[in-house]
């Protein structure tokens, strides 16, 4: 009797969906066979390729969208220009799953491949908090400017690239160095409520990158050349994966952490001064590279389902950090990026998030109405504020609702509905829960539900969330409601 592997139905799999949509060609042949790896070394390369290239792949497709590609619907402002959105995000924001929609958003995405660049912010009320969260081509957050970090003072910080050689300019008050030459500069200014946005946007407005050059009043240096960058979307991603690695790996500068798995990925052609193609490659190997990328994403969402301390349903856990943090471990780096690409280090906002009740049953508003009780004294213990943030389960996007609510948060609360013992319950369904409970409602899609809570700079002392997965407070379990 014929015995077949979970490899091998892979692998049949894969080779019946290349045959399908190639039978109209001449079977493809690889450049430099000779050269290229076994079919089972490409296929283990192409395994760990994918967990090390995911977060690099989705931070590549979203500098094009917002900062590269005018036309994409998602488009911010070119390199070293800042943008503000003076809304938070809503269901039309489809470029970064897991949206916030606490916070509006300003975005500078930075070349630092000419000069550095000087993010300034202005002096803000104590009490609102703020945050600029620094981002490079690796997903790593190399630094904080912001309420914890920093204070609420103004300020001068210096962004680097990673040859940069100079000394600290008068006036600067801190350095950070990037991984790559291309990080983002993503601010998230608190909003209590609709009415304050004009007090939000004065904020926004103080922000301010300028060249190094521009605040030393000196000239410029020659500017970088044009790049044509490989055009990607973050819809793109599955079907031209190595593609685009390959076009991100182009700006990401080789690490020591790194050294070894990417001269395992220069082996099939991926990586500065090569041209990934595959269409050029035989069935066999075509096959290969599906099997290791399928097995490689396995790895992510199992890594995303038990990664985590799971808590009254809850998976909770530190997902983001800098380099040092994750420390080689791509298999974490991507499961956090696909989890949700741009998150904060854990002492700047905690991430418990979910997709089942307390009992392990699986969230689906076309099938249960829920309810989260937060009793007496139990709300999230945070130094800023807290919310609960509804996604559609599959494309964990925001879910369009009648009443345009897509989260509720800790400045919401004085027009909640408290129990008599002080407890706070909230409504998770698609339909109302009635004129008496709408104000605790947060509308849920008609389909499968994927819950975030967001918890900004968590309080270090008890009760708290920290350190991850072993804090003294613990984020209460849904309930299907009865």
């Amino acid at each position: 009797m014929l015995m077949l592997t979970k490899r091998d139905l892979l692998r049949s799999a894969a080779m019946a969906a290349i045959v399908a949509t190639t039978a109209k060609f001449a079977p493809a042949i690889a450049k430099n066979k000779a050269e290229w790896p076994s079919l089972l070394e490409a296929k283990d390369i192409a395994e760990e390729g994918f967990t090390f290239g995911l977060p690099l792949v989705m931070i590549y497709a979203v500098m094009q969208e917002f900062a590269v590609d005018k036309n994409s619907g998602q488009f911010k402002a070119p390199f070293n220009e800042i943008n503000s959105l003076h809304h938070v995000a809503t269901p039309a924001d489809t470029a970064v799953i897991t949206p916030n929609s606490d916070t509006p958003y300003s975005f500078i995405w930075l070349d630092l491949r000419a000069e550095p660049m000087v993010i300034s912010v202005p002096a803000i009320e104590k009490e609102r908090y703020y945050a600029v969260q620094l981002i490079d081509g690796n997903t790593y957050n190399f630094g904080y400017i912001g309420t914890r970090a920093t204070g609420s003072e103004a300020g001068d910080y210096l962004v680097v690239g990673p040859d940069w050689k100079g000394e600290t300019p008068p006036g600067i008050k801190q350095v950070f160095r990037s991984t790559t030459p291309f990080p983002l500069a993503l601010i998230r200014t608190q909003l209590f409520n609709p009415d304050d946005m004009p007090n939000v946007e004065k904020i926004q407005a103080g922000y301010k990158a300028r060249p190094l050059s521009g605040f030393l009043d000196q000239p410029a240096p020659p500017a970088a050349p044009e790049i044509a960058f490989v055009p990607a979307t973050t819809a793109g991603i599955k079907d031209n994966f190595f593609e685009y690695l390959d076009a991100a790996l182009q700006f990401v500068p080789e690490t020591a952490r790194d050294q070894a798995v990417r001269a395992k990925l220069a082996k099939i052609g991926i990586g500065p001064g090569k041209t990934f193609e595959f269409k050029d490659l035989s069935l066999e190997h075509k096959a290969e590279i599906l099997v290791g990328m399928k097995q490689g994403n396995d790895k992510v969402d199992k890594w995303l389902a038990s990664g985590n301390k799971s808590i009254n349903g809850w998976n909770v856990g530190s997902f983001f950090g800098d380099e040092a943090f994750y420390n080689g471990d791509w298999v974490m780096r991507a499961g956090a990026a696909k989890g949700g690409l741009l998150g904060n280090d854990a002492v700047e906002a905690m991430y418990p998030y979910t997709r089942t009740d307390a009992a392990g049953g699986a969230l689906d508003g076309s099938k249960h109405n829920y309810t989260i009780t937060f009793a007496p004294d139990q709300l999230p213990p945070v130094n800023a504020f807290w919310s609960v943030t509804m996604y559609d389960g599959k494309s964990q996007l925001l879910v369009k609702n009648p009443i345009h609510r897509y989260l509720i948060n800790s400045p919401m609360l004085e027009g909640m509905k408290k129990g008599a013992d002080g407890s706070l319950t909230l409504y998770l369904q698609k339909d109302s829960p009635g004129p008496d409970k709408e104000s605790n409602w947060l509308p849920a899609p008609d389909d499968e539900i994927y819950l975030v809570m967001r918890l900004y700079w968590p309080k270090t002392e008890a009760p708290s969330i920290l350190p991850a997965g072993a804090g003294t407070w613990q984020p209460p379990g849904i309930q299907v409601a009865r």
